[in-house]
């Protein structure tokens, strides 16, 4: 697998570095508003918006139920409209089944729409290893490819760059000699596109839904690059996860009244594709070959385990337009193509939690993308399932398990907790070192277990007086009080 782009460093390290990057904090601030208040808008404009979230639950777990079959169904009917299949277990298997294309047809270039399953394999750093010239087609994407950098966010993916930085690095490797005017740059980027489309031998496309009863596949995308892609080259090679299935049209067009609306706020994207096979006689434009590789690559092994509900992930990126800890950590935070709560869950469940760290604690399970997802996964509970899962195995952190011991014996034990509580305050004012507040703040950031929250906040010192006593104290005075005043009448 190639989820992970950065195994080397931990997460807080990952984490200390974003915190610093004051402009990815701003931008993903920016989009999330945006993407927030166009969703909230459309979504109050639909008649039963939870009655079309239901139907899309009920498309996706019937897929998930029956997935042999729709995988099967698929396949058959794409078949049957000339297309030819390809099956990859692994991403490794999908790796070698795109490279037995490139060398039947002896192809030593390739454009690319946007696709988050080839990133999942890592499939441009392979055809470049074999010697293939590989162009991502995608605005976003070709800033990236260019940048050598790693995708921020699933649907917006060069949100850490701004106009400035990409008209930099335009000039700086593409010979760009313009201004940072967006437009200015797309036009660029347009001139030299066409001279790769009109010259690339195969196109490669990732796949939002396929349609099993029709053997069709679908592209949703705001740029026309997508439509270039699959009607130049002669040769196109589609992937297809195995979770990306809908059973019909129908289907279909729950979901993109879904996606849409979801991933960007938008009733509908520019460009909604369908695809059928290669192209008919007679037809002036479209691939003469067609290779669909359909990949699992870990999606099965979520079958009949508490993440089963991941399966029913539509990739709009609505997680990550909600969440606080996203909008902090940014994208990168996470060391993962996919980032944010689906990127939490979906990582850790395909890559094992020894690859990916803490990765679950990147998390304050506050619930919002639970609410926020379209098909209502519960990725909150799901997180909180890896805890426990890291917990139970003995993955998470080796001081954790006296830690909580140690504090359920003073939570269960009042002659203990009277203790703690009454060397709590002298020893929290001696780890202060003479801060001017009365608490620990930064200055305590050295303190192995607590320094991950005084580091950034403070934390007050215990009180001189228990609430029990001074509330029995008060009460007692009150009731004095109240004697006295009967007296007096």
């Amino acid at each position: 697998m190639a989820i992970l782009y950065d195994k080397d460093e931990s997460l807080r390290e990952r984490v200390d570095k974003c915190l610093e990057d004051d402009f990815k904090h701003n931008a993903i601030e920016t989009a999330q508003e945006t993407f927030y208040n166009k969703r909230k808008q459309l979504v109050e404009e639909m008649p039963d918006w939870e009655g079309l979230r239901q139907s899309a639950i009920e498309i996706r777990n019937e897929v998930t139920r029956n997935l042999d079959f729709y995988v099967k169904e698929f396949a058959e009917n794409a078949q049957a409209h000339g297309c030819t299949m390809h099956y990859a277990p692994t991403a490794d298997d999908a790796l070698w089944e795109i490279l037995d294309v490139f060398e039947k047809h002896g192809a030593a270039s390739a454009v690319k729409s946007k696709s988050m399953m080839t990133e999942e394999m890592g499939l441009n750093e392979v055809l470049e290893d074999a010697g293939v010239n590989v162009i991502e087609t995608d605005c976003a994407e070709a800033i990236l490819q260019t940048a050598k950098s790693a995708p921020s966010h699933i649907v917006v993916p060069a949100l850490h760059f701004d106009r400035e930085k990409i008209a930099e690095i335009f000039r700086n490797e593409r010979g760009y000699d313009g201004d940072a005017v967006p437009e200015h740059i797309t036009h660029f980027l347009r001139k030299i596109m066409r001279e790769e489309f009109l010259s690339s031998e195969v196109g490669i496309r990732g796949c939002n839904f396929a349609v099993a009863d029709t053997g069709s596949v679908t592209l949703v995308t705001n740029e026309g690059n997508g439509r270039m892609v699959d009607s130049f080259p002669k040769v196109q090679v589609v992937v297809v996860g195995i979770d990306r299935i809908v059973p019909d049209l129908e289907s279909l067009d729950v979901m993109m009244a879904l996606l849409p609306r979801s991933a960007v706020g938008a009733k509908m994207t520019a460009y909604f594709t369908i695809d059928q096979g290669p192209a008919h006689p007679g037809e002036s434009d479209g691939p003469e070959e067609v290779h669909v590789v359909i990949m699992d690559n870990g999606r099965s092994s979520l079958l009949g385990t508490e993440f089963e509900d991941m399966l029913r992930c539509c990739r709009c990126g609505a997680c990550l337009n909600i969440c606080p800890v996203y909008r902090h950590i940014t994208g990168h935070g996470y060391g993962s193509i996919y980032p944010g709560p689906m990127g939490i869950v979906l990582t850790a469940a395909l890559e094992g939690y020894d690859n990916v760290g803490d990765l679950a604690y990147a998390c304050s399970l506050c619930g919002a993308c639970t609410d926020h997802c379209p098909v209502h996964i519960p990725l909150h509970d799901l997180i909180r399932d890896h805890r426990i899962n890291m917990v139970e195995q003995g993955k998470n952190h080796k001081a954790e398990v006296p830690l909580f011991k140690a504090a359920e014996l003073m939570w269960t034990n009042l002659p203990v907790y009277r203790m703690a509580m009454k060397a709590g305050r002298p020893v929290m004012q001696a780890l202060s070192k003479g801060e001017e507040i009365d608490g620990l703040g930064a200055k305590s950031a050295w303190i192995p277990v607590l320094k991950g929250w005084t580091s950034s906040r403070d934390m007050d010192v215990l009180s001189e007086t228990r609430f029990r006593d001074w509330f029995e104290q008060h009460k007692a005075q009150r009731e004095e009080a109240s004697k006295t005043e009967g007296g007096d009448r």
